[in-house]
């Protein structure tokens, strides 16, 4: 799926979640091209360290787990970049938890969903007013190669980001006669504060290629084994997935 590029030297962009990781990648990438960038995050002390890296970033530390952190930050955005025109919503965290422990703390799964699905899903209500004015628009969502291969270790991850992946489709289609575009980047494993920093892919070269693909104007975009999962029929998705889970050791169920 594809359409035609944005125009990035002109677009305004914020990266929720964008003081590190996949989240500061792709806005070095937007300032490259030469894109104004503002990043949003809870800790004041990594946006401070990304400001000092790329000197043209804007900062706004703010906490999207929060309804009202959200609105606040669609009402900074809209005051003092008016010209804003592409939400990335970047900012997740995924818990590695036993399903079947009924001592999970059910604030920690709560603020798992809320960063992860309700954030994306609030911040769209709030600035789609606001794309819809633009000449051209764009919210790009991050779900996951998880999305599509359900990770036994990370229930609830999985769950926010299918939940994501569907909410991102049915929303491409509710777009489609507006200038507002609707834009899923589908990360695997990456070597980041959320993946893990000796893991999986590395960070870099995620964002190159998925920047690249992005401007070029495609619309779902993975790389490596998330590019081969969210193509792949549902037979090997559940073949993964149960492969995930055998490597796991089996938890303990008393009843």
């Amino acid at each position: 799926m594809t359409q035609t590029p944005l125009d990035l030297k002109a677009a305004v962009v914020c990266i929720t979640g964008g003081g590190s990781g996949i989240g500061l990648g792709l806005a070095e990438k937007f300032l490259q091209a030469g894109s104004t960038v503002i990043i949003t995050g809870r800790r004041e002390s990594a946006l401070k360290a990304a400001q000092e890296s790329l000197p043209k970033l804007h900062t706004f530390q703010n906490d999207v787990a929060e309804a009202s952190e959200r609105t606040k930050l669609a009402a900074w955005l809209l005051e003092n970049h008016p010209k804003l025109n592409i939400l990335i919503n970047n900012a997740g965290i995924m818990r590695r938890v036993n399903a079947t422990s009924q001592a999970e703390d059910w604030a920690e799964t709560q603020k798992e969903i809320a960063i992860n699905l309700e954030a994306p899903i609030h911040l769209m209500q709030l600035l789609t007013t606001h794309f819809l004015k633009q000449p051209e628009a764009a919210f790009i969502n991050l779900s996951s190669g998880l999305a599509f291969v359900p990770p036994t270790f990370a229930p609830v991850y999985g769950a926010t980001k299918a939940a994501i992946h569907q909410f991102t489709m049915a929303s491409r289609h509710a777009y489609a006669n507006t200038k507002v575009r609707l834009v899923e980047i589908v990360p695997p494993q990456v070597q980041s504060n959320l993946g893990g920093t000796e893991k999986g892919e590395p960070t870099e070269a995620f964002c190159k290629s998925v920047f690249e693909r992005l401007a070029a104007g495609e619309l779902e975009i993975g790389y490596n084994k998330s590019e081969e999962w969210r193509q792949a029929p549902r037979q090997v998705h559940e073949q993964v997935s149960a492969g995930m889970a055998k490597m796991m050791r089996p938890p303990q169920i008393s009843i």
